[in-house]
């Protein structure tokens, strides 16, 4: 979905810093994405996004390249790929540092794009106030132990821990929206359903209900990364420019299916 996203955004800005952690890959794709005559300069960056020396780094490049513009963030690990405490790294305390490392560089007309996901839709039922209050101080050094001590051992299972980190995604977008709405900036989030992509077929083949969910979603199909990426494209876009705090659900209607006349209460 991120390299969906490159391809929207190489003909919206001047220039566009792909980041990754992996070399090869990144620098593979800045490489196939300036060979195909768009607008934009493509560079690639490394970087692991909980990697606070790296966030300097890439500030740092940042500053010589001109006004930020856009930010698509899609890093993120999924249920399969970890442990419930390397999720929460990466999925939230790595989107919040991300945030937090932009702040200096936003200005009128920047636009933020960070992913969630559809999990805390379907996987958070209950209101949790103390977990809640813990996800909404994501570079807290002891976040996730706090959130641990609010939800008990139920989160140390992959699925539970993606779905809150997410949910923590969602929140960190809300406050994010209030603190650069007066630089005229803003941000949202997209929560992607079941969507085509290496690790949404590794989680399906690992996870049986997500062929029950498939079946549930009112399309009868699994998404495609461009259709996620063409939204993350509006929410950036002049188009959306009172857009700000809010997430978007990118899903073919599978929360809806499920949940019915209920979503969102």
């Amino acid at each position: 979905m991120g390299r969906a996203c490159a391809r929207r955004l190489v003909d919206m800005v001047d220039t566009l810093l792909l980041v990754d952690r992996d070399e090869a890959a990144v620098a593979t794709a800045a490489r196939d994405l300036g060979a195909a005559g768009s607008r934009a300069t493509v560079e690639p960056f490394v970087l692991d996004v909980t990697d606070g020396d790296g966030l300097d780094r890439l500030v740092s490049s940042i500053r010589p390249l001109g006004t930020l513009r856009a930010v698509a963030h899609a890093a993120g690990i999924s249920p399969t790929m970890s442990d419930w405490q390397s999720i929460f790294r990466v999925d939230l305390v790595g989107t919040a540092m991300l945030v937090e490392s932009l702040r200096p560089l936003v200005s009128a007309g920047t636009a933020v794009v960070c992913f969630a996901s559809m999990a805390p839709v379907l996987g958070v039922t209950e209101p949790h106030p103390a977990a809640d209050a813990a996800l909404d101080e994501p570079l807290h050094p002891d976040c996730i132990g706090r959130v641990r001590d609010a939800l008990g051992a139920a989160v140390e299972q992959p699925g539970m821990g993606y779905a809150w980190a997410k949910r923590g995604v969602q929140r960190l977008v809300r406050q994010e929206a209030v603190r650069l709405g007066p630089a005229g900036a803003r941000i949202c989030s997209v929560s992607p359903g079941l969507i085509d992509t290496p690790m949404g077929r590794q989680e399906a083949d690992s996870q049986p209900f997500m062929a029950a969910l498939l079946q549930q979603t009112p399309l009868g199909r699994e998404g495609r990364p461009d259709e996620v990426a063409a939204v993350v494209a509006f929410l950036l876009s002049d188009e959306a420019s009172f857009l700000t705090g809010i997430d978007v659900l990118v899903d073919g209607g599978v929360c809806a299916g499920v949940l019915g006349p209920g979503l969102g209460r």
